[in-house]
């Protein structure tokens, strides 16, 4: 892949992406549409107008996500890359973009190339960058000076592969140093690891940048031991400092700020407390990267939100909540039992890792508007394309009525959609984003 220094160049404008008419949850049409197109068609969900089963977002509540993140991220003065692997929309990236987002995080080359592609120009790759194809991803987009583009790194063996590649491409690598908690994930976990990472950088100094520290909070359970692995972070980060180690901040290279990032979606205030006032005597860049609070869910986000509505007097002072904004619709299909509906849904279509979907809405075709499902509706299992809906006897459901449900762990339901509708209050279709997974 030949990468130029024109944006746009050689890339996609995910305005004029187009939606293939084989993929499923869309309405009928014979040739390729952009979302103009489709929109134009004047899809209604509740005209049944999309084929369901079908996933949909929620314009107003999405707005109100993005806006609710934005104003929290600046209480703080830190700066926010939402986690791209949540959606893989790079529709949704652009919107994030536009609404303050300083960049946006991604866990692999091939998901990297994709925002790349679609004009993002900032990436965090939340990840180790491993293996001789994807570093060739990676430095071919570096070929791009506007690209700014960094990596994380936890062994010596990583950094000497790290560095022999990029070597051989007479390139220049940004690194950032990834902190792991012992029994957690990757990342180093004492200093003996560290000084032999930093003594492989060492041996590099012409290829990899060292550009600041990172971490993943979300293996830890308990607050305390979050708060002092995060601890920990920032006393690295000004070690590193003093060290001289952030060597290309000191000298101007490319002049940009030492990162210091950390967050999910689960403990980011936390993230947001112990980062935000850090001081290391050079320019840095506090970054959060929660990636799920766009689209939200009543699962384990919302959960993980009421907590940090309780704990975290920023979030209690802006007086609002994020709003679950992607919904999965299907039919009923049959209803073999009087305690038993068939649902046309199953886990080819939803997230089913986190808690089963949970139903929320009826609408029987013609009727005025969806209603709330009785409370003891629940599903108790899925199959590849069925879902077991509990019910009573004498319940007001039949085959052909449309049910709306709410999911936990939005990122294991986008990725079973290759195009998502997105509706206005009316459930009109107002977009499609189209999702890279």
């Amino acid at each position: 892949m030949n990468v130029t220094n024109n944006h746009t160049a050689g890339g996609r404008n995910a305005e004029d992406t187009l939606i293939d008419p084989l993929n499923k949850g869309l309405g009928a049409f014979q040739q390729a549409l952009t979302a103009a197109d489709a929109k134009a068609l004047n899809w209604n969900l509740l005209r049944e107008d999309l084929s369901l089963p079908t996933a949909v977002l929620y314009e107003e509540r999405m707005n109100h996500n993005l806006q609710w993140m934005q104003q929290f991220v600046s209480e703080y003065g830190v700066k926010l890359a939402p986690h791209g692997k949540t959606t893989m929309a790079p529709k949704l990236f652009a919107r994030q973009l536009a609404g303050g987002a300083w960049g946006i995080t991604l866990a692999t080359a091939h998901q990297t190339r994709v925002a790349y592609q679609h004009g993002v120009r900032r990436v965090i790759m939340a990840n180790q960058l491993v293996g001789k194809q994807n570093m060739a991803i990676i430095a071919d987009l570096l070929n791009d000076p506007s690209f700014e583009f960094s990596c994380l790194v936890d062994s010596a063996d990583g950094v000497d592969q790290l560095g022999a590649f990029f070597q051989a491409r007479q390139q220049k690598l940004h690194v950032l140093l990834e902190l792991g908690p012992d029994g957690g994930r990757t990342g180093i976990r004492n200093p003996q690891q560290q000084e032999a990472v930093l003594a492989a950088l060492a041996r590099w100094p012409d290829n990899l940048v060292l550009a600041g520290v990172e971490v993943y909070e979300g293996v830890l359970k308990e607050e305390a031991d979050i708060r002092a692995f995060l601890q920990h972070a920032v006393a690295c980060a000004k070690q590193l400092a003093a060290a001289g180690r952030f060597t290309a901040r000191t000298t101007g290279e490319a002049a940009r700020p030492v990162i210091l990032t950390g967050a999910g979606s689960a403990w980011y205030d936390v993230v947001a407390e112990e980062f935000a006032k850090t001081e290391i005597g050079l320019p840095l860049d506090v970054v959060l990267r929660p990636g799920c609070y766009l689209t939200h869910d009543v699962g384990i986000y919302r959960a993980a939100q009421a907590q940090i509505q309780t704990r975290n007097p920023i979030a209690r002072k802006m007086r609002s909540k994020l709003q679950p904004a992607l919904q999965l619709w299907a039919y009923v299909q049959s209803i073999p039992e009087a305690g038993k509906a068939i649902i046309a849904l199953g886990k080819r279509d939803a997230a089913f890792d986190a808690g089963l979907p949970l139903p929320a809405l009826q609408y029987r075709p013609g009727g005025a508007a969806p209603t709330a499902t009785p409370a003891h509706w629940q599903l108790t299992g899925m199959m590849d394309q069925h879902a077991y809906l509990q019910i009573s006897a004498g319940d007001d459901i039949k085959v052909g009525d449309m049910l709306g449900f709410d999911i936990s762990h939005p990122c294991l339901t986008f990725d079973k959609w290759r195009h998502i509708a997105v509706l206005d209050p009316q459930h009109q279709v107002v977009d499609v984003i189209q999702t890279f997974f």
